[in-house]
């Protein structure tokens, strides 16, 4: 027998975040996959729609003015500036999930992390690594979507991001991307003790990611 949401009690909300380049849209939609009851919240942008993007599918694309306005009428759980653009995650539509027993994953940079932890004090909060800085360079390069001027902009700001993973209760290194997944399933399935941020067995790669 199906079981309502107002039976199930509240959803859980996970929060999803990685540096450009790191395998985070990619891996989410394998999660996705594998865990098909799980909702992604769509978030607002600034940015321009790339060609493999449709409207209400990747984001909602809007206007410069159109977010503002937005900000204004305290629609978004968090926002942030990320390069040029803005993103934001609308407040209600992840409430009524949550309200409605729906595990949520809302993926974010590390910013809008930080501003939903402290509004949802609640959520799990998942960071992904890639395996070195060479593997991250190899991957940016390989979308063919952005000049030698914006990937090498890109990677400085890798750099600083990352600098942001002790800040989350989880740490997923994209070194093997099934494992990966499976790291992301065990998380979400209540059985990613071993994956804390806080291991010992991260030192290494945090070394040299972040120096």
């Amino acid at each position: 027998m199906a079981v309502s949401g107002k039976d199930r009690g509240r959803g859980r909300l996970f929060v999803i975040a990685a540096p450009s380049g790191a395998g985070k849209t990619s891996l989410v939609k394998a999660l996705l996959e594998r865990r098909p009851d799980l909702h992604v919240s769509i978030s607002h942008t600034t940015r321009a729609r790339r060609p493999t993007e449709q409207a209400g599918r990747e984001y909602y694309f809007v206007s410069v003015p159109e977010f503002q306005e937005l900000i204004g009428k305290g629609e978004f759980l968090e926002y942030a500036q990320v390069f040029d653009n803005f993103y934001g995650t609308g407040r209600r539509p992840v409430e009524a999930q949550l309200a409605q027993g729906r595990n949520v994953i809302l993926e974010i940079d590390w910013q809008g992390a930080r501003l939903v932890r402290k509004a949802m004090p609640e959520c799990s909060s998942i960071f992904i690594l890639p395996p070195s800085r060479a593997a991250l360079e190899e991957r940016l390069r390989n979308r063919q979507t952005d000049s030698d001027e914006v990937i090498a902009r890109r990677l400085r700001d890798a750099v600083g991001d990352m600098s942001h993973w002790d800040e989350f209760d989880y740490v997923v290194v994209n070194d093997a991307f099934e494992r990966a997944v499976t790291d992301l399933v065990r998380i979400v399935d209540g059985d990613g003790q071993d994956l804390a941020a806080d291991r010992k067995s991260l030192k290494p790669l945090l070394a040299d990611l972040v120096g």
